[in-house]
């Protein structure tokens, strides 16, 4: 299973409005939007989860895609941030 990252949506989007539109590349796992605390709005971004190969499918077909005038960014998670710097030595 991969994750994906979804950024640039629209404010008044929802999770199934997500979940159809990655849906016609494959099955989705699950979808979760960050929301606004306060208005409940979604944050602009989220992330998806599929099955491998269908993952890739949807992120070649959506990446730069529009949803109502936004152009979408569809990136595969690459894991935790954290220790990116690396050791150093003293």
């Amino acid at each position: 299973m991969k994750t994906l990252h979804v950024r640039n949506l629209p404010p008044d989007t929802t999770d199934d409005e997500v979940a159809d539109l990655f849906g016609q590349h494959g099955k989705v796992f699950s979808v979760k939007l960050v929301r606004d605390v306060f208005k409940g709005t979604c944050r602009g971004f989220g992330q998806v989860s599929m099955e491998g190969h269908e993952a890739r499918a949807a992120m070649a077909a959506l990446d730069g895609s529009s949803l109502r005038g936004n152009s979408l960014k569809v990136q595969e998670d690459r894991g935790p941030r954290g220790g990116r710097g690396g050791s150093r030595r003293r």
